[in-house]
């Protein structure tokens, strides 16, 4: 049978990560999944990482004094 034990920490110097519970007896076999908290992405950084996203984005800008290139959709059973 698998019992779980969940804890929050942090990552020390080395990438050490340390669990202590009083549920883990000495000497007993366990198996350790570790999931990695994503820190928020502010998206003008992201659009802005790449060389490739930055030429897309002047490209769409340049689009946007060209009336001519929009596409106009018809809206479909709104």
């Amino acid at each position: 049978m698998l019992t779980g034990i969940r804890q929050r920490t942090r990552v020390t110097e080395g990438g050490r990560i340390e669990i202590q519970s009083s549920e883990l007896p000495s000497g007993v076999l366990v198996e350790v999944i570790v999931l990695v908290e994503q820190e928020p992405v502010d998206t003008t950084e992201y659009l802005l990482s790449t060389e490739a996203n930055r030429a897309h984005l002047r490209e769409a800008l340049r689009d946007l004094d060209d009336p001519s290139s929009y596409r106009y959709l018809p809206l479909e059973n709104q």
